[in-house]
C-alpha cells in the first residue's frame, strides 16, 4: 500500500500529515496516535433488504439487534505454548472446526527470540494473534459473521494454551447500521 491510499484514510505515513475534517488527532506533545473516519458516498448504491435471501453478507439477529458479526477480543493470561507456531496453527484450526467456520488460509510468523503473530482468514472473517510467551500472554481476535459461533473459541483457546485466566470482550460489528 502506498501513501496515496493512506491519504484517503486521513493520514500520510511518511509525513504524518492529515486531511482537515476527516479525522481528529489526540493532542499531546510527541503523541502520534490518530483516529480516522472515512465516509464513502456512492450515487449508484441500491437499497436492499439485509435479510433478502439473495444477499450474501449474512447479518445476524440476536437479542433485538442486527449486526454484521461478533468480534471477540480474547486474552490468554498465564498460558503455555505461546511460542510454538505449530501449536498456534492447530489452535486456529480447532477454533475454526469448533465454531463452525470455514478456513481459507493460515499465515503465522515466529519472532526471534520469542513470540508469534498470525492470522487465520475465514470465509466468516478472521482469527488473529500476537503472543508474548515470556509472560504467558496471547492477544487473540476472533471475528465471525453468519452462523459461526465465535464464543466456542474461548474454551478451545483456554485448553490449547493451558491458560490460568481468560479475558474476553465482545463487540457487535456493524451494530445499528441496519434495521
Amino acid at each position: 500500500m502506498n501513501g496515496a491510499h493512506l491519504f484517503r484514510l486521513g493520514m500520510d505515513l511518511e509525513t504524518g500529515a492529515t486531511h482537515e475534517g476527516e479525522h481528529t488527532t489526540e493532542g499531546r506533545a510527541n503523541d502520534h496516535r490518530h483516529t480516522a473516519t472515512l465516509s464513502v458516498v456512492s450515487n449508484d448504491a441500491q437499497p436492499r433488504d439485509v435479510f433478502d435471501e439473495d444477499r450474501e453478507d449474512h447479518f445476524i439477529r440476536r437479542d433485538g439487534k442486527t449486526f454484521a458479526g461478533t468480534h471477540l477480543i480474547i486474552e490468554v493470561v498465564r498460558g503455555t505454548g505461546l511460542d510454538d507456531e505449530a501449536r498456534i496453527q492447530k489452535a486456529f484450526r480447532d477454533c475454526v472446526d469448533g465454531c463452525g467456520a470455514t478456513l481459507l488460509h493460515i499465515h503465522t510468523h515466529k519472532f526471534s527470540p520469542q513470540g508469534v503473530s498470525g492470522v487465520a482468514v475465514l470465509a466468516e472473517s478472521h482469527i488473529s494473534v500476537h503472543t508474548w510467551p515470556e509472560i504467558g500472554y496471547g492477544a487473540f481476535d476472533v471475528f465471525m459473521c453468519g452462523d459461526a459461533e465465535p464464543w466456542k473459541a474461548v474454551e478451545i483457546l483456554r485448553k490449547a494454551f493451558d491458560a490460568e485466566e481468560m479475558r474476553v470482550k465482545e463487540l457487535l460489528r456493524g451494530d445499528g447500521l441496519v434495521a
